[in-house]
């Protein structure tokens, strides 16, 4: 694990090992490194159609001044709303060097892509004027579990873009039933999605929703349409909320109007470190108000320099294999975020986290008198089930590996 990585160095993020090539990574020299380069960040905004992903963008635009914003559509549907407002030419386009755009106030512009191919956004970047910040829209069916991670994994090769954060708007109207009854997903992933839980338990399992994932991979939920409802649902729906993912920022808005933009929506910096204040809402133990997926805190003591590897080792275990490690027998489970604080005495604190099976690892302050305990949060499907404990603290225990 990386003990000092600066914005210059590749950063420790650790992904499954593959077989794709042979051939060892191209090396540049030390007198040939290349001259660095202003990364701009990328916001992905996940959300139901009709959640207000379009009244967001407008007001980001409207809102946040004298600054130069590139808005991305990324067309998996056969709709996108924001077009309705934002009118995009050659929709059709799909080549990374023909992405077309259209120009936007605040020398902002919008543009429409069909695929979320990191290359085709980094062209649009680097072939017009400089940006400050991006702004990717998806369809309201798309999963950020599987678009995240090509951003934030392309951050260390040289990329000149980042990832700053994933927001989601739900609808407070109709969130608690896109959850239960999967209002807003499409029949056909709906059924397939049924199936394969009733498949996984041996039984009709609970519903797992788009809604879910967006939730549960947000860094941001903002609880829009908050005038359409009573204050006794609107509780309920905070609730939900926190009970699938308790790491998230909360805005409760009317016409999606965040009262911040800067530090909530843009600028998150949310995969730079982990904060103590960013756990803060993971209390120990976990929810079970979701059935389908919640949020579970795992405390145990801060780490000798002996168990750090048997800690990474663990991580690798049930990020990359889906699975407890050996002798403890566990339900099927489905690991989405992943943040921790884990200090090592007389060290650093680890500062982790992970999206799916991608995770990161690197050292922050020295230890404390106030890191006598480390803390690991997860969310996802399964993860409180207190056999995740048990053998976390059975492999940070053993003589082995």
């Amino acid at each position: 694990m990386s003990s000092d990585a600066s914005d210059d160095e590749i950063p420790n993020l650790i992904e499954p090992p593959t077989n794709d090539s042979d051939e060892p990574p191209s090396l540049v020299s030390a007198d040939e490194q290349p001259t660095t380069k202003r990364k701009v960040p990328i916001t992905i905004i996940t959300g139901y159609l009709g959640a207000g992903k379009t009244t967001l963008l407008n007001y980001i635009l409207t809102a946040y001044h004298g600054h130069k914003i590139a808005v991305i559509l990324n067309e998996f549907g056969d709709s996108i709303d924001i077009e309705k407002q934002l009118t995009v030419s050659d929709s059709n386009s799909t080549s990374a060097e023909k992405v077309p755009f259209v120009p936007l106030a605040n020398g902002c512009i919008c543009c429409s892509v069909k695929d979320i191919g990191v290359a085709a956004i980094e062209n649009l970047v680097n072939s017009t004027n400089d940006f400050d910040y991006i702004l990717l829209e998806t369809t309201g069916l798309a999963d950020p579990g599987n678009i995240a991670p090509l951003f934030w994994l392309d951050e260390g090769l040289g990329s000149s873009i980042f990832l700053d954060g994933i927001v989601t708007l739900v609808d407070a109207k109709n969130l608690l039933k896109s959850l239960d009854e999967g209002y807003g997903d499409d029949a056909e992933a709906l059924e397939t999605r049924k199936k394969e839980e009733g498949d996984m338990h041996g039984h009709k399992g609970p519903l797992l929703t788009t809604a879910h994932l967006q939730i549960s991979h947000a860094d941001v939920v903002i609880i829009n349409k908050s005038d359409l409802v009573s204050p006794e649902h609107l509780k309920k729906v905070e609730e939900r909320v926190r009970s699938i993912n308790a790491l998230v920022k909360l805005s409760i808005t009317t016409k999606a109007q965040v009262p911040m933009l800067e530090g909530f929506i843009l600028d998150l910096h949310a995969y730079d470190a982990v904060s103590v204040s960013d756990l803060s809402f993971a209390k120990k133990g976990h929810s079970h108000l979701d059935p389908s997926i919640s949020t579970s805190t795992i405390i145990f003591p801060a780490l000798m320099p002996s168990q750090v590897e048997k800690f990474d080792k663990w991580l690798r275990t049930v990020l990359w294999e889906d699975k407890l490690p050996e002798g403890h027998a566990h339900e099927n489970f489905e690991v989405h975020r992943l943040k921790g604080r884990i200090p090592v005495r007389e060290g650093k604190v680890l500062l982790v986290q992970g999206v799916r099976n991608v995770y990161d690892v690197n050292e922050g302050a020295d230890m404390t008198a106030e890191d006598s305990s480390a803390k690991l949060v997860l969310i996802g499907k399964g993860v409180g089930q207190k056999r995740f404990e048990e053998s976390l603290l059975d492999m940070l225990g053993s003589t082995e590996g």
